[in-house]
This record gives C-alpha cells, sequence and structure tokens, in this order.
C-alpha cells in the first residue's frame, strides 16, 4: 500500500502515552496503518511473552488513538501496526521511559520521578552565548578512573558526589568542574542510544552513543538500574539538579540527524517512506555515513524534533543542544526549533557541526550550515577553520597548526561572522585529543615544548572572541595514546586519567587562570561582530608571531604569542602594561608589569597585557 504520505502530515497535537493516574490516553501516527494496537506488557524485559491487547481507532490526519482506564504507572508497551497485509512491533517513537536496552516503552508518572526539590531547580544565570565557557564530557570517562575518588563510577550519579579527590588530593568530578570555571558542561549522548548492552553491563562495553534507539528517555547503562524505566529518569534529574546547584549549566549533544537502526527502525516499520530521504530507487541516502539521514523538512520529522527537545528542556531542564552533523537538517527546521527552545527559555545554548557527514539528499542551498550560518538565527557553529589553523587540520595527523610551527596558519585565526555564532575549539570528541595531536605533527618535540604548545592553544580558544569550547581532559594533556576515533575504545583509552591533574598541575592552573581572565574582562567575549572590527587590531610581528590589540570600555589589552623557537619582540601601541598572562602563568591579578614599549617574549609563549 502506498498514500501520499504529505496530506496526511499536519497533525499537530499530543502524541506518545499521555498518562493520567484515571486513564492514559495513546496516539500513533501512521497513517499508512490499516490496523494499529496498544501491546501492554508487565515487565520491560524483550523476552517475555505476556501481553494484553487494546485495538486502537484510526482519527483524521492518520492519527490512532485509544484510552485505557485505570492506573497504568509503570506499565510497558509496544504499538503493532499492519501494513501491507504485513504486521509490525515497534517502541512508540515518543516514548518517555523504557525497560532494559528501550525494547519496550513504559507508561511513566513523570511527576513521581522528581528527586526531592526539583521544583524548586534553577539554571545558573547566564546572559549571552559569548560568555559560555563550554566542557565537553562523556558520562563514563568522567568518573570511571580507579583514581577519580567517586562512588557512583559511570554513572549518572558521579555528578551528585561533592568534594571528591584523586588519591594525591587533587580535587575530581565536579568539583574539579566548578574549580577550573567553565559554564557548561556538554555531555555527550545520553539519550537512549542501542550500542551497550544494558543487561550485561558488567561487560563494561564502551560507546560515545551516536547510534540513538529511542530519542526522549536517558541512556540506561549510565543509570544504577537499566531494567525499571522510572529509575534512569530520576537519576538523570539528580544529576542536572547538581550541575546547577553548583553553578554549572548542561548542554546535550543530540543525534537527530540519523538513527542507529535503519530498514529495522521504528520510524520506517510504523510510516514506511518517510523519516528517512530516499533516493528514486527507494535506497536510504547516508549524508550521515552511518546509513541513513532523516527527513527534517518533512512536517512530523520536524514536529518529532521540535516536540522532543521541548520534553528534554521543560522535563529535565537541559540549557543547551549540540547538534550532530546539523548540515543534515534544513535551515527553516532549525529556526523553528529555536523558536520553540526560546519559548521556553530564551537562554537556551544552540550550537552544532556546520557539515554533513557524506553528500546529502537535502540541496546545499537549505542546509543548516557553515556556509549558511547567516540564515540561522541564535544558531551556533563550530569553526573548523580556527580549529584547522590552531593545531592543524584533523584528517592527517602531521599535518601543524601556527602552535606547532606552521605560521602562515594565523591569518585563520580570527573570526569571519557573528561570535554568538562561532564556537572556537581546538579540541573535541572527534579525531586525535589536542596533547596525542601535538605529539603526533611534533614528533620530534620534548616534553616542555608540548606543554608550551598546550598553553598557546589554550590561550588562543579561551581569549577568542566567540564561544570557547574544549574538551574534557585538555586542561591535564589528556591523551588517548593517539586513538583518533575512540567511539568504542575501552575505558583504558577513554577515561580522564585524573592522575595527570597532579603530573600537569601548571597547565591546570593556567586553563584556570585563562577561563578566570576571561569572565572578568568582557573585552574577551565581545557580543557582535562591529564591536570586534572596532576593537580588534592585529599588531605588526614577526611570521611567527600573533598579536592583537582589544579595546572596550572595560579596558585595554595585548594578546601576543610566539609560536616559534625563538625569542621574539614586539612594539606595543605605548607604554604601562601589566602582565596577566606569561609562559608560566595565567592570573586575573597582575604578576609583572611592563613599562615601555618592547614586549619581548620568549620562545612558544603566550603573553596578555592589561593597560595600566
Amino acid at each position: 500500500m502506498r498514500l501520499n504520505l504529505i496530506k496526511f502530515d499536519s497533525f499537530d497535537g499530543i502524541l506518545g502515552a499521555d498518562y493520567h493516574k484515571e486513564q492514559t490516553n495513546f496516539r500513533l501516527w501512521s497513517p499508512i496503518a490499516t490496523k494499529a494496537s496498544v501491546k501492554l506488557y508487565p515487565d520491560g524485559e524483550p523476552t517475555s511473552a505476556k501481553s494484553k491487547i487494546i485495538t486502537m481507532e484510526k482519527f483524521a490526519q492518520g492519527v490512532w488513538s485509544t484510552v485505557c482506564a485505570g492506573d497504568l504507572k509503570n506499565v510497558y508497551y509496544t504499538y503493532v501496526v499492519t501494513i501491507d497485509n504485513i504486521e509490525y512491533e515497534a517502541v512508540d517513537p515518543y516514548a518517555k521511559a523504557a525497560g532494559v536496552n528501550g525494547k519496550r516503552g513504559m507508561v511513566v508518572d513523570l511527576a513521581a520521578t522528581n528527586p526531592a526539590g526539583w521544583e524548586g531547580d534553577l539554571s545558573p544565570d547566564f546572559a549571552h552565548p559569548t560568555d559560555a565557557v563550554i566542557y565537553e564530557l562523556h558520562i563514563r570517562d568522567f568518573s570511571i578512573s580507579e583514581h577519580s575518588g567517586m562512588v557512583y563510577k559511570g554513572k549518572y550519579l558521579a555528578f551528585t558526589e561533592e568534594n571528591t579527590e584523586s588519591p594525591t588530593g587533587l580535587k575530581t568530578g565536579i568539583a574539579h568542574l566548578c574549580d577550573l570555571g567553565v559554564t557548561h558542561v556538554h555531555l555527550l549522548p545520553c539519550f537512549d542510544f542501542i550500542s551497550v548492552d544494558e543487561a550485561k553491563l558488567e561487560q563494561n562495553a564502551y560507546n560515545w552513543g551516536y547510534d540513538p534507539g529511542n530519542y526522549n528517555l536517558p541512556e540506561g547503562s549510565y543509570a544504577t538500574d537499566p531494567h525499571h524505566g522510572s529509575v534512569r529518569i530520576t537519576e538523570f534529574k539528580k544529576m542536572v539538579q547538581s550541575l546547577h546547584k553548583n553553578g554549572l549549566r548542561v548542554v546535550m549533544d543530540v543525534v537527530y540527524n540519523h538513527t542507529g537502526r535503519t530498514e529495522d527502525s521504528d520510524f520506517e516499520k510504523l510510516v514506511p517512506n518517510y523519516y528517512y530521504r530516499k533516493n528514486k530507487a527507494g535506497n536510504f541516502m547516508d549524508g550521515s555515513g552511518c546509513g541513513n539521514e532523516t527527513a527534517s523538512e518533512r512536517s512530523m520529522v520536524r514536529k518529532f524534533m521540535i516536540d522532543s527537545l521541548v520534553y528534554w528542556a521543560t522535563e529535565y531542564h537541559i540549557d543547551g543542544f549540540r547538534f550532530d552533523l546539523m548540515a543534515l537538517h534544513d535551515i527553516e527546521t532549525m529556526n523553528a526549533i529555536r523558536d520553540a527552545l526560546f519559548r521556553v527559555n530564551p537562554s537556551i545554548l544552540l550550537y552544532g557541526e556546520g557539515w554533513t557527514g557524506q553528500k546529502s539528499g537535502l540541496p546545499d542551498s537549505k542546509q543548516a550550515s557553515k556556509k549558511n550560518v547567516r540564515q540561522l538565527k541564535d544558531i551556533a557553529v563550530f569553526s573548523d577553520d580556527i580549529r584547522n589553523a590552531v593545531k592543524g587540520g584533523v584528517f592527517e595527523a602531521s599535518n601543524r597548526g601556527f602552535v606547532s610551527g606552521n605560521f602562515r596558519a594565523k591569518k585563520n585565526l580570527l573570526l569571519k561572522w557573528e561570535p554568538s555564532q562561532t564556537v572556537v575549539y581546538a579540541s573535541c570528541h572527534d579525531n586525535l585529543a589536542l596533547w596525542d595531536k601535538l605529539k603526533a605533527s611534533c614528533p620530534a618535540a620534548n616534553e616542555k615544548e608540548l606543554i608550551a604548545m598546550n598553553k598557546l592553544s589554550a590561550l588562543l580558544v579561551l581569549t577568542s572572541q566567540g564561544i570557547p569550547f574544549f574538551q574534557a581532559g585538555e586542561e591535564f594533556a589528556r591523551t588517548k595514546f593517539g586513538d583518533e576515533n575512540s567511539y568504542k575504545s575501552p575505558d583504558s583509552t577513554n577515561r580522564l586519567s585524573w592522575e595527570r591533574k597532579a603530573e600537569y598541575a601548571g597547565l591546570y592552573e593556567y586553563y584556570r587562570g585563562l577561563i578566570a581572565i576571561r569572565k572578568a574582562h568582557p573585552a574577551f567575549r565581545l557580543r557582535t561582530f562591529d564591536e570586534i572590527r572596532t576593537g580588534l587590531f592585529v599588531l605588526p610581528s614577526p611570521p611567527s608571531v600573533f598579536a592583537y590589540a582589544l579595546n572596550d570600555s572595560s579596558g585595554s589589552f595585548i594578546v601576543a604569542l610566539n609560536a616559534g623557537k625563538k625569542m621574539n619582540k614586539i612594539t606595543l601601541p605605548s607604554s604601562g602594561w601589566h602582565v596577566l598572562v606569561n609562559q608560566e602563568k595565567a592570573s586575573v591579578a597582575p604578576i609583572d608589569e611592563i613599562g615601555d614599549h618592547i614586549l619581548v617574549m620568549p620562545p612558544q609563549s603566550g603573553f596578555i597585557l592589561q593597560k595600566k
């Protein structure tokens, strides 16, 4: 059977299981189905067979609905549809809870999942995107090390453990984040994904989580009990609550551009040939490089994305979203997402990858890409141009950037579009960690030189105009031992090795000082491109030096980096400067002063000067 699905895709009501103590309303959008029913189960184990079938009735716009009387709290369910005389059983795409491995949805009383004080949970104050300092973190990496000092290793609840320490007495966990000074914790995918078997957690399987299973409920492997659907919800909320209490906002990494399954996905079972882009031959297009790409330009896909994101923002108090392969989504949908989320919270932070994985079925002109960023409203994109200029291209380990000796790269260190729409970074979960990249591109460098290059990278990112972002552990020289795609590598590769914080204490304090300087001085977080044009001036300098003057109403500054292996000098525009940053230290309080017009820069050193 083939219908014109477009004429059915205008439904704007509630879908999924709408729970009330007296009854639960089930609504499913499947216009192509000739029969539909709800299958109720007493538990969420996919092997148990006992069930009760409730027939659904078809209404307008292709919506099937039924009302089940009585209290169905914690009852598990699936949908069964008949299409072309074939019966398919699928999980509700709108399920808000599920059993182990997300094989069955669960009817949930969300109010009963709230931890004590949840109604009073408030996000920390936040005024503008350029005020953010984003820390990208995988939930399991955060606490799984034997040296983490945390009890709930690899779990949401590790974020509720305060005052944890490493064996040498240094702060770990949430205490480390607070001490470091970041504003936003960007969590790698923590919606329900399919690659880790929640029923066999003793196997310690690992994955980044870019293989979505159920979009509207938390991943079970990070919960203390993945078998009972409400546990992961409560523990996720406790994590958010703790981060908020400690002054940290929460960003979710979301992956709406593709699903973990393709032909046998729940979307495809319930409405074949609608949720995914396909070519004229009926084959799945694969702009994600993961087997499929969703069709965000279709109204019920757009509705699903908006409903899902608004749900996370309201039910879980999420403060921001990072969109994986955002260019696979169309501009209209992304702007509609922005409008819907800003109605919930106008301080929500939105950013994404401004590219696709492979050739997409969505025309370039409609893609929410870096090239089309000016058509996006209040949505930022990662600047791979600045990333590559800082440390070198990511697809060739030996490629160098400015900090590692390619001085021609400095021409790409400045912004090309609005600071509020530019995420500036040198490393993230993808590709080599910064430390590993520096080692690979500069194999002859000694430890001292590697630390110096790491510091220069941090100085460029954390004083940049735009939104600074860095990978967890970069502040203590995180290594993945040269693994450039550790998405399923073991904990020994991916964990945060907290013992390195003691080994690289000087580097950590340098990051901490740079973040404090950024927070203290608005000149480092200008809000518009016009402010940058009038307040930032590149200074004449030798090839290995990048230097600029920065002026605004809060003061005058010089930022200067000598990436060369020889001493260099630059002429300052005036005399009388406090030194906030030198090759050793970064501090809000002056650490030295310069009385004349000359700045002498040792090899591989960076400086921030503040006018007296």
